[in-house]
């Protein structure tokens, strides 16, 4: 008979696969930014990869909170997300609607890194990780600030820049 599958074990694949997710994110912000024409969209995407070097190491230290090794399982979801960026980034290349859409795929990635953070932090609170959970927080803050900004960035120059293409 199977071995019973706990809240431990979900919170265990989870963490691999949010940190499988964040090492697939570091290689793939440095061509966004390479990839954007619009110079405060390069500055975010280098911004958040800085933060995104920085949310590894804390990875890390919750891996080490459970007296687990630090290791990724691959991500069928993150792999899908900066698959359809790279199709943006090849099909609207050169035009000025690309920004709009390298942001837009940013804020997938950032829309599915909120959402696996969120669930994360209220399981380690459940099973009693208050330091993992701490770290998993102030993650989420991050992800959910850099939401916000690009929001910002789309609404105040990036959008309009595409549109005035038309």
């Amino acid at each position: 008979m199977a071995k019973e599958k706990t809240l431990q074990d979900l919170f265990h694949d989870t963490l691999r696969d949010i940190y499988y997710a964040e090492k697939k994110i570091l290689t793939a912000l440095p061509k966004m930014a390479k990839a954007a024409q619009n110079t405060d969209l390069k500055a975010a995407f280098e911004k958040h990869r800085r933060e995104t070097e920085g949310q590894v190491a804390r990875l890390e230290q919750v891996f080490a909170s459970i007296d687990e090794k630090p290791q990724g399982k691959k991500c069928a979801a993150i792999e899908g997300i900066l698959d359809e960026g790279k199709e943006i980034m090849d099909e609207y290349k050169g035009t000025r609607a690309l920004d709009a859409g390298l942001l837009s795929a940013a804020q997938a990635v950032e829309h599915y890194e909120i959402t696996r953070y969120g669930t994360l932090a209220t399981w380690a609170d459940e099973l009693g990780n208050t330091q993992g959970g701490r770290l998993l927080k102030a993650t989420l803050n991050e992800e959910e600030k850099t939401d916000l900004a690009l929001s910002e960035l789309a609404k105040t120059c990036v959008n309009q820049q595409a549109e005035a293409a038309e």
